[in-house]
């Protein structure tokens, strides 16, 4: 399967990029998955380094900061895609740092933007963390519990973060915290936290499903003091940042679904058509090759509604609608299609012999993260709510 590149036309910085990815997915990421999800808890340190020194950690950054420039959300999803194609948990892993870079460039002063983000260009460049969720807070980012009390000029900040990616391994975090509870959304403020910084400390990665490339982590903060030019943004616009990040995270997400869907069509695919039975490739019996239609249609469904929802937020426009009807459309993608590969190869797609079994096991944390498939349709029911 290929990208259906007639229906747009790509720059040759786009279709260089591209070949990069397609050439890192197979030669270094596809090789190293089973190891990856095997070895559970441990950062694939390796590779991350191999995808900075050809560009693939920061490719997503300004140049003026040291980054590749491809800034706009369009290239964004291609890289996601290909990347992702390879093995999910690591493709989301080496674009993490943009999910950090956003915040900062959205809010940020000139001097943060420089002293966070050129550090992510370099030839080692650290992990960073978005600190978002708390053990009971998730959907609804407003009623965030982490608490923040302006002292002078810093803050102490108080409260547990979890299902934190990254955790432990980043050197940054970005903890959004309320100044004021009663205030919701706008009490919630955005902070750069060091992992040094006193009174901040890490739990043990947690043992997951799948995406294991990821770790994830709970944060606890116990009067953790931070300097005021820390702070990204005025008080109370934390949220906005948020909510902006939310709209290209889930465009990015969806690009990521989207490949390890593709990559377990292509793989399902292949297999019908060498597998024999009753005297004949399963492909050409009409059970088997009707299920292959439905994911090939369906990968194609998800890339298109990814696509429009990154065209128009590099348009300027507010996408809030439009990626979440991408996220839900392609994470429900990849889960269906990696369930009809294993279908498809039967026993070996059931056996840890073969990925199928194990991109089933990554899909199913795309209908969760940045918002699950419910929230998604709520966010897509209140537009029509909105613009009856």
């Amino acid at each position: 399967m290929t990208l259906p590149t007639e229906l747009t036309e790509l720059s040759p910085e786009q279709l260089a990029i591209i070949d990069l990815c397609q050439d890192f997915a197979k030669d270094k990421i596809r090789p190293a998955a089973r190891a990856v999800d095997e070895a559970d808890t441990e950062v694939p340190w390796e590779i991350w380094g191999e995808a900075a020194r050809v560009g693939l950690t920061s490719f997503m950054l300004p140049e003026q900061y040291g980054g590749g420039g491809s800034t706009d959300m369009f290239t964004q999803c291609l890289v996601q895609e290909e990347l992702c194609v390879g093995d999910l948990g690591l493709g989301n892993l080496l674009t993490a740092n943009g999910f950090f870079a956003h915040p900062v460039l959205e809010l940020g002063t000139d001097e943060q933007k420089e002293r966070l983000l050129r550090p992510l260009a370099g030839e080692a460049p650290p992990m960073t963390s978005l600190a978002v969720t708390e053990p009971d807070v998730g959907s609804d980012a407003a009623a965030l519990r982490t608490h923040a009390v302006r002292k002078g000029d810093r803050y102490l900040l108080t409260g547990r973060k979890a299902w934190i990616s990254n955790a432990g391994a980043s050197e940054y975090y970005i903890i959004f915290a309320t100044v004021d509870p009663r205030l919701r959304a706008k009490g919630i403020t955005a902070f750069v936290v060091h992992r040094d910084t006193p009174g901040l400390t890490v739990s043990a990665p947690w043992k997951k499903m799948g995406q294991r490339a990821l770790i994830n982590a709970e944060v606890t903060l116990d009067d953790v003091e931070v300097d005021a030019r820390d702070r990204l943004g005025e008080e109370g616009q934390g949220f906005i940042g948020l909510m902006q990040t939310f709209d290209r995270s889930r465009t990015i997400l969806a690009a990521a679904a989207t490949g390890v869907a593709r990559a377990a069509t292509e793989y399902a695919i292949q297999y019908a058509n060498e597998r024999r039975q009753f005297g004949k490739p399963i492909i050409d019996h009409q059970a088997v090759a009707f299920r292959l239609a439905d994911m090939e249609t369906r990968v194609e469904a998800a890339r298109l509604m990814t696509w429009r929802a990154a065209k128009r937020i590099d348009s300027g426009r507010r996408a809030t609608r439009e990626s979440a009807m991408a996220k839900l459309t392609a994470s429900e993608t990849a889960m269906f299609a990696t369930w009809a590969a294993v279908q498809t190869m039967g026993g070996w797609g059931y056996s840890r012999e073969f990925l199928a079994e194990k991109w089933m096991r990554d899909a199913k944390l795309e209908e969760i993260e940045e918002g699950t498939s419910d929230m998604q349709r709520l966010i897509i029911s209140r537009s029509l709510r909105d613009h009856a």
